[in-house]
């Protein structure tokens, strides 16, 4: 695992957050959810050790974070706060190429490859004609995407981004979720990102870390849903236009969780394939084939290894 928390106690004089124990690799996309005051900011602060844990380890590719060198953990983790400073007289393409200068001295020129870099980012996040716009003349939206722009060119295998979407529109929203898996997927990064909209994880995120009552609850994003009914408020819409769904027999709020799961992690046609829950257990059939899965995650692993 890249990311480990270990019997942790997060917080300041108190623990906000009791015996926390989660991890994520390298590909993973998770939502930390929770509501206002329960620690979101708190937990993240503590993963870049900004806030030294009352007890517990934080662990990076096996290394507690109180062990290594700020410059280090610019290295392996870029952030992006809901609040960031503006720095004055800075473009859009000024912010992005700012993420590049932790692995060279200020003075330095960018390569070629790196500016060309720069230039895709901008062109990702749909920013080309903000490119040479000063930051203090961008809509609250897109002064979001170009830090989180900054953020993406930084390189770092991890990104942890505090509230990314709050002050987009729908389209922009999808942007940047559509971006943040594809760099999760494409490029192997591990995305963390917080939100106070549920939904969001069931469409994009394939984690959920949900902070309730000082528990940190973490696992697949489905299964983490079932087991909190004050978070499921089924509505259902499809991101996945080459998916084509299996034949599905459930209550409709599990049927719409098993929908999300695979629509968001096969692209290909599952038409073939039979489920339906029956007494705590999924049973998926075809043609020749009868398999019994307790979790979504035995479900991944079996659709998986279907030809």
């Amino acid at each position: 695992m890249h990311l480990q928390i270990k019997q942790a106690n997060i917080g300041y004089n108190k623990a906000l957050i009791s015996n926390a124990n989660a991890d994520l690799k390298l590909g993973d996309v998770c939502l930390l959810i929770g509501n206002n005051g329960v620690g979101k900011t708190t937990l993240i602060k503590s993963i870049l050790h900004q806030i030294p844990l009352l007890d517990g380890e934080i662990l990076i590719n096996d290394k507690n974070v109180k062990k290594l060198s700020v410059k280090e953990i610019a290295e392996n983790i870029a952030i992006v706060f809901s609040k960031s400073v503006i720095p004055q007289h800075y473009t859009v393409e000024d912010l992005i190429s700012l993420g590049k200068y932790i692995y060279y001295p200020f003075y330095f020129e960018l390569k070629k490859e790196d500016r060309e870099e720069v230039s895709h980012i901008i062109e990702e996040l749909n920013l080309i004609q903000y490119k040479s716009t000063l930051l203090k003349n961008l809509s609250d939206g897109n002064l979001q995407k170009a830090f989180i722009g900054r953020a993406i060119t930084q390189n770092a295998p991890i990104i942890i981004l505090d509230e990314p979407t709050t002050h987009l529109d729908e389209k922009n929203k999808i942007i940047i979720l559509k971006t943040l898996r594809k760099l999760a997927k494409e490029q192997n990064k591990l995305i963390l990102f917080s939100s106070h909209d549920w939904r969001l994880a069931k469409e994009f995120a394939d984690k959920i870390w949900y902070i309730n009552a000082t528990q940190l609850h973490a696992g697949i994003v489905e299964d983490i849903l079932l087991k909190h009914e004050e978070l499921t408020n089924a509505s259902l819409f499809q991101m996945n236009e080459n998916f084509i769904a299996p034949h599905i027999v459930a209550p409709k709020v599990y049927k719409e969780m098993l929908y999300s799961l695979l629509q968001k992690n096969f692209s290909k046609d599952l038409s073939f394939l039979h489920f339906e829950f029956q007494h705590k257990f999924w049973i998926i059939t075809n043609d020749s084939t009868k398999q019994q899965c307790e979790s979504f995650e035995e479900i991944i692993n079996f659709v998986k290894n279907i030809h």
